[in-house]
């Protein structure tokens, strides 16, 4: 099946809503206590979000982390436009953001931060991107919804929602930060 031409794309239909503002929050807040309970507090801890959701969720996770340790950790993102693995199968022109990580990764435990875990090709090229920079001692992974259908062989370690999807469907994290009201919900193609 051919896909459709750009700018004839089927128009995004609600199909239901998985967390609203408080779910999201709750969410975070978990994952937040879990990320400080497996690692014995927030020492040697940072934070590296994926470009953009993923750093809007790093930041909210950093302050949540503070209040619960006292400990601000290190805070990063990364942009992984050039590291896709289909960069040249026809996409549009990559927005390349920048990728700034303000500390050294040798020897830390970074906690990678995504919105949504789907194929496992983001995790994977944000993971060669961050070795480009560093050998950070372990990394983590922290995402606020897993939605199945993996390609590649990349789990979570915190998860804040575990959601039952069909690859037509598409996974939309709103934030506030991006001039959205706080939810999660399900999108699918519309006739």
């Amino acid at each position: 099946m051919t896909p459709p031409r750009r700018g004839l794309e089927q128009p995004l239909v609600l199909l239901r809503e998985l967390l609203d503002e408080a779910g999201v929050a709750r969410a975070l807040r978990r994952i937040a206590h879990e990320l400080v309970e497996r690692n014995r507090g927030a020492g040697g801890l940072a934070l590296v979000g994926v470009r953009t959701g993923g750093l809007q969720l790093a930041v909210r996770l950093r302050r949540l982390v503070t209040e619960i340790e006292g400990h601000e950790p290190p805070l990063g993102a990364v942009d992984i436009a050039l590291y896709r693995d289909d960069i040249f199968q026809g996409l549009p022109r990559p927005e390349v953001g920048p990728t700034e990580l303000p500390f050294a990764l040798d020897g830390l435990t970074l906690v990678l931060v995504d919105d949504v875990l789907y194929t496992g090709r983001t995790v994977r090229a944000a993971l060669d991107a961050l070795m480009d920079y560093g050998r950070p001692r372990a990394v983590q992974l922290a995402v606020l919804v897993d939605r199945g259908h993996r390609e590649l062989p990349i789990q979570a370690d915190y998860v804040g929602l575990v959601a039952q999807t069909t690859r037509a469907e598409s996974v939309r994290v709103k934030l506030a930060e991006l001039g959205e009201v706080d939810r999660v919900v399900v999108l699918e193609r519309g006739a």
